[in-house]
């Protein structure tokens, strides 16, 4: 193996911009001390809405971050800010009477969309079930746990399988159920549905429960058979009851990171057979993101369809996601072209996306690399979650290979 790069060196930089920007940024202005809770929007030049609303999947991302980096390093910085995350998801977003957690609050702490997304409730088990991990507490996982079940009681589609997308504040159907304006309002997601089998991979770890375990498995079935398409290597994106495909758009930077996921959640149940068949569509995922979602500069382009590109930006969740996912598919594979296409993307997040001025990421640029300038740096979506979970599983996985290649 011979890079163009080195391997200690490229996990010191990604460490220490996970330490020294991306973490500081998020303790330092995110944190609205006097409210005892997180700002919902901040802009580029670091000005805060005081208005904005704010959704339970930036208090979970937070929340999952914040536990996984103290878990990793042990910084009571880390600890208190996760403490703060978990005050705040209980007690302004956990809905006490039916369970589970609102979308959204107001600036001034009301219910704003009281509506059951299955999307966040399965952010919030995955960033309870860390909590745990981080510190021991019962009373996160017990919370991870009741709602795993609100999700099988009341989300699991029995006829077709899968989950379904939204419910009102009881658990019951509602008509829109989209994640949010950009999508179709079809009752079944990629998008739901990996992150349910992200979650359930979390909780699995410090829950091995037999019905957990079932579900999962049920769940990668589904994944494999209904919404990965074995001779494209894309993912369908949003589909009828039935699993009808409802739209031929392709997410590259989906299909990256469902391609890491999937490994980890079959390699988490523990079944040779069924981990050899991901690792090797893992691989093939990673080859054809590699061929059609990758530009020159070796950023990840952000949607396209069968006749081509649909948006070519390069938005910051996509090029994390490409880094994972592509050294995990050279630690499956060794070829050498995954470990050369994740130091690439790691190049262009160091060129274009890192704000070494106000700190953090930006949101995006253009495919001739302006600025997103309009996008916010804080906001519903934008989060810690990608680029901290990059700073974690890219370091470890580099660390892994560079000790392989000296044994």
């Amino acid at each position: 193996m011979n890079p163009s790069f080195s391997l200690p060196d490229l996990a010191q930089r990604i460490e220490e911009d996970l330490r020294r920007n991306v973490l500081p940024f998020w303790i330092d202005r995110v944190v609205d001390r006097a409210g005892g809770t997180f700002y919902g929007a901040l802009t580029n030049d670091l000005r805060v809405d005081p208005s904005a609303e704010r959704g339970a999947l930036l208090t979970s991302r937070i929340l999952w971050t914040f536990a996984a980096v103290y878990r990793q390093y042990a910084d009571p910085a880390y600890l208190a800010m996760a403490d703060h995350a978990y005050a705040d998801l209980m007690t302004r977003f956990h809905d006490a009477r039916h369970g589970g957690f609102y979308w959204s609050i107001n600036a001034d702490g009301s219910v704003r969309r009281e509506r059951k997304q299955v999307y966040e409730q399965a952010f919030a088990i995955y960033a309870l079930a860390e909590y745990h991990a981080a510190t021991g507490r019962r009373e996160p996982l017990d919370q991870a746990i009741a709602t795993f079940r609100l999700i099988e009681a009341h989300a699991r589609e029995p006829r077709h399988g899968g989950y379904l997308e939204a419910f009102g504040r009881d658990w019951a159907p509602i008509a829109d159920m989209r994640l949010s304006p950009v999508d179709l309002n079809e009752p079944k997601s990629q998008n739901t549905h990996l992150h349910i089998m992200e979650a359930y991979t979390n909780l699995l770890r410090v829950w091995p429960d037999a019905a957990l375990r079932q579900a999962q498995t049920e769940l990668l079935g589904i994944m494999l058979d209904r919404i990965v398409n074995p001779a494209t290597g894309h993912l369908g994106l949003f589909f009828a009851e039935d699993w009808t495909l409802r739209s031929d758009r392709i997410s590259y930077g989906h299909d990256i990171e469902a391609a890491w996921l999937l490994t980890q959640a079959a390699e988490g149940l523990g079944d040779p057979g069924l981990t050899a068949r991901i690792r090797t569509l893992a691989v093939r995922i990673a080859e054809v993101t590699l061929a059609e979602g990758i530009d020159a500069d070796g950023a990840v382009l952000n949607e396209g369809s069968p006749a081509g590109y649909t948006d070519t930006n390069k938005e910051w969740w996509q090029q994390s996601e490409a880094v994972i996912g592509f050294l995990n598919a050279y630690q499956i594979s060794g070829e050498e072209r995954f470990l050369a296409a994740a130091g690439r993307a790691w190049a262009f997040i160091e060129s274009h996306l890192i704000d070494r001025q106000n700190g953090e990421w930006f949101r995006g640029v253009t495919r001739d690399g302006q600025l997103l300038a309009k996008e916010l740096k804080v906001s519903f979506w934008k989060c810690p979650y990608h680029n901290g979970r990059l700073g974690l599983e890219a370091v470890s996985r580099l660390r892994a290979i560079a000790a392989d290649t000296q044994a």
